[in-house]
């Protein structure tokens, strides 16, 4: 439930906060007065873009805050885990925009969200119904979608959907592999010549840094042979060697730790020294004497290093590279090798595929068939009460065939192909009859404004029962109706606001004197500027209020009689 709703310095809102009941809340007003802002209003909490054009002028920033109340139920407590989102005191759940000349930010308890998370909450919190947006029911493609929605279908047709898209990735993928053979059958010659130069050359990922050492060893020889030997000679073989002296050294210590133990410590570090040393002596005199003039094995390391340069510059830069470049082309030229039984490869996962996408669409259409029955005797009793006795409401089915379509459906002993969509095999359209004798005919061609408007509410009245949105808002759902029918179509809101916090923008006395509380929206002018209000009626204003859509400005005594006994009336039939 939509508990309170806070709009300050938007559009031609000063300040505005109005707390809203369970059951059916009626908002009216003169043409203009600003039911369409604070709609705009309500639509930014669900996740609408922002203009910096709805700032009020002079204004610095608008804000816009919900509070509801549903933050526990549904779905709603793991999209506000999913997203960290920490649960508000109370169970709360609080959505705030901000609007200012940089941009819009929006929050959720308080924490920073984005309009995708907004969209998602809303998604599974409110279901706002436009005056415009019955005109969905003239586009046959929106048919299957409540059809899938009053069924409870979403389970099935994600099935479905998830095969679709597996078929059509791997529809795709043959495709593109057949347009790409003769480009394959031209590049095979020369990755052939450019896999053999490279598996020649016997490459080993760290092969140039290992030889690299080698030549650097090879080139200096001399001067290592040179310089070990003399290092050697001064540690251990002149006549001042650094050995003989850190000996001598060692044995005055040893004298004086007799004397005084202080010098152990000392005596320790020399006698490390002098191991040191003699470790040295020996690393030395074996590394002179196994150094290697060779310059037939430096002529073939310079050799082999050049051969590895020449193929790092043709093919990448390092021997990682090129090695990576022949893993790639490798591949391409084992598929242009065997292009048939790739194509063959292909055909039988696509063949699976097209098997368990096939499935899934016979399940969904026989369950959309069941659905479509409880729909149509659902929809004929709205209508029967919403002043439309003998019109018959029903749902047809058909399929577009097609020799190459991605579904095969069994129909007697052949299997009948036909073209999968995205949202099913299924072609849905609706179909009304509203006069007695007459043939049902596709609504889009038969159905008037009103007649519309009575099927979308009739529609919605048997969906929000299957659903568990907790709050619906119709904005002038009633366009094109009157009379007694009007009325009837208070009746049903009222009937559904059992069920469902109902929020009702409309211009009909029938429907607003069916309201368990009326607000009503009304611009006055103060300090020169103009701004929007609105306030909640009591029993003498919402009188008034049901009198002035009954008869206009000028309200007459009789038209206040009207509209309370439109109100008492609304009262004894609950």
């Amino acid at each position: 439930m939509l508990r309170s709703l806070s709009v300050r310095d938007y559009a031609l809102i000063e300040e505005l906060e109005v707390e809203f009941d369970s059951g059916l809340n009626i908002i009216t007003g003169e043409t203009g007065a600003g039911k369409s802002i604070l709609l705009g209003a309500l639509k930014l909490l669900l996740g609408d873009r922002a203009s910096t054009e709805a700032l009020r002028t002079g204004a610095k920033k608008a804000v816009v805050e919900g509070v509801f109340d549903s933050a526990d139920e549904g779905r709603l407590p793991q999209i506000l885990q999913e997203h960290e989102i920490d649960p508000s005191e109370g169970g709360m759940l609080i959505i705030r925009r901000e609007i200012s000349a940089r941009g819009s930010r929006a929050f959720i308890n308080d924490t920073p969200a984005t309009l995708e998370v907004l969209r998602e909450v809303a998604a599974n919190t409110i279901d706002l119904h436009g005056q415009h947006e019955h005109q969905s029911l003239l586009r046959t493609e929106t048919h299957v979608e409540l059809l899938d929605n009053f069924g409870g279908l979403g389970g099935l047709v994600e099935t479905y959907r998830k095969a679709y898209r597996k078929t059509a990735a791997l529809v795709g993928e043959r495709t593109d592999l057949v347009r790409r053979e003769k480009e394959l059958q031209k590049q095979k010659e020369l990755y052939a010549f450019q896999i053999e130069e490279i598996d020649a050359a016997r490459l080993k990922p760290d092969e140039a840094d290992v030889l690299e050492a080698e030549r650097r060893i090879l080139e200096n020889a001399e001067q290592l042979y040179e310089a070990t030997a003399e290092l050697y000679a001064q540690i251990s073989e002149s006549d001042d060697a650094l050995y003989d002296r850190i000996v001598l050294v060692r044995n005055q210590l040893q004298d004086l730790a007799r004397i005084d133990s202080s010098f152990e410590a000392t005596l320790t570090d020399i006698r490390s020294a002098e191991i040191a040393l003699k470790e040295a002596t020996q690393f030395l005199q074996g590394y002179n004497a196994e150094i290697e003039f060779n310059p037939e094995r430096l002529d073939e390391i310079r050799e082999r290093m050049s051969e590895i340069d020449y193929l790092e510059r043709k093919y990448g830069g390092t021997v990682e590279a090129v090695l990576a470049y022949r893993a790639e082309i490798g591949t391409t030229y084992d598929l242009a090798k065997d292009f048939e039984g790739a194509i063959a490869r292909l055909d039988g996962q696509i063949e699976e595929a097209q098997e368990t996408l096939s499935q899934a669409a016979y399940r969904l259409s026989q369950k959309r068939h069941e659905v479509a029955q409880r729909i149509e005797a659902a929809v004929g009793v709205e209508l029967a009460t919403l002043g439309m006795p003998h019109a018959r409401f029903l749902v047809q089915f058909g399929f577009q065939d097609d020799p190459a379509g991605w579904v095969h459906l069994p129909e007697g002993a052949r299997q009948r192909r036909v073209t999968a969509f995205p949202m099913g095999a299924d072609l849905v359209e609706f179909h009304l009859s509203a006069n007695l004798g007459e043939d049902p005919k596709p609504l889009v061609k038969v159905a008037s404004g009103g007649e519309v408007s009575r099927i979308m509410l009739a529609l919605k009245a048997i969906l929000a029962k299957s659903e568990r949105l907790p709050i619906l808002v119709f904005d002038e759902i009633d366009t094109g109706i009157s009379g007694p029918i009007a009325r009837r179509a208070g009746e049903s809101m009222h009937r559904l606001a059992q069920f469902h916090q109902i929020i009702a923008i409309t211009h009909l006395p029938q429907i607003a004197s069916l309201g368990d509380v009326h607000f009503e929206v009304d611009k006055v002018i103060e300090d020169g500027r103009t701004r929007t209000r609105i306030r909640r009626l009591d029993e003498a204003e919402r009188a008034e209020a049901v009198a002035t859509l009954l008869a206009g400005t000028d309200v007459s005594e009789a038209a206040l009689r009207s509209a309370r006994e439109l109100i008492e009336g609304g009262r004894e039939e609950r």
